[in-house]
């Protein structure tokens, strides 16, 4: 297989150096050999195949590759992982409205005055239910306005039947947000490894998603659901602190 440079912290060009194995996610790595009898005694599970070999810690940061974001795909394509995932599925929610809510005929009948807070499980929360009953997690935390928009009370009325479902949900003001600098962008976070970043028309439409397993995003994401989860409140709360829009 062809070997792809990737770079060296080398003044001498010789060693240490990373190389890309073309067609696999396999990187090679230059660099001296590991020869100090203290530390190869404390190596575990070698097998004879296997050495060791030393390099400044800039080689990685400077020179790791890169996973670069997917081109824009329709949500409905990623619609398996939602099935196909190991163990987390956690969502942030930062809208002011989506046109899915909107075109919903649950919208139509809220509008009207009827109770959409405990419908039948349609097929997300059919799924969520199966999901959960697996051991996985869903999860979302939905940023809130003061006072909420007209979208935002409609999700919240719905939440009961996400909670019911093993999606759990829970809010979080606008205000402490900024505060706490989360993104104010939608995306999904899977299994703690690949973020799905929702791009959405100025009518508030899905156009889709991008897909990004960089190791930087990820780690980005996994901090900002922390610390939202950290300080949001489950929907049953929150609802009570607005008991006007239920």
């Amino acid at each position: 297989m062809t070997l792809r440079f990737l770079g060296t912290t080398s003044d001498g060009g010789d060693c240490p150096t990373l190389y890309a194995i073309e067609g696999t996610d396999e990187i090679l790595v230059q660099g001296e050999r590991e020869t100090d009898p203290q530390h190869l005694v404390q190596l575990r599970d070698v097998k004879p195949s296997e050495t060791f070999v030393r390099v400044p810690r800039e080689l990685l940061t400077r020179f790791a590759p890169r996973h670069e974001p997917s081109d824009l795909i329709p949500f409905a394509e990623m619609a398996n992982v939602f099935t196909t995932f190991k163990h987390t599925a956690w969502r942030l929610e930062t809208r002011r409205g989506y046109a899915t809510d909107r075109h919903s005929e649950a919208w139509a009948r809220w509008q009207a005055g009827e109770d959409v807070a405990h419908d039948e499980p349609d097929a997300w929360r059919h799924n969520a239910a199966e999901q959960t009953a697996q051991g996985k997690t869903f999860g979302r935390v939905r940023i809130a306005d003061e006072p909420l928009t007209e979208g935002q009370r409609f999700l919240l009325t719905r939440a009961p039947s996400n909670v019911a479902a093993g999606d759990e949900v829970r809010y979080l003001w606008r205000t402490d947000a900024v505060r706490l600098g989360l993104p104010d962008f939608d995306f999904w976070l899977i299994d703690s490894r690949s973020v799905l970043r929702f791009v959405f028309d100025e009518q508030d439409t899905t156009l889709g998603v991008i897909v990004n397993e960089d190791p930087a995003e990820v780690l980005a994401a996994c901090q900002a659901r922390d610390a939202a989860w950290h300080y949001a409140v489950p929907a049953a709360e929150f609802a009570a602190q607005v008991p006007s829009i239920v």
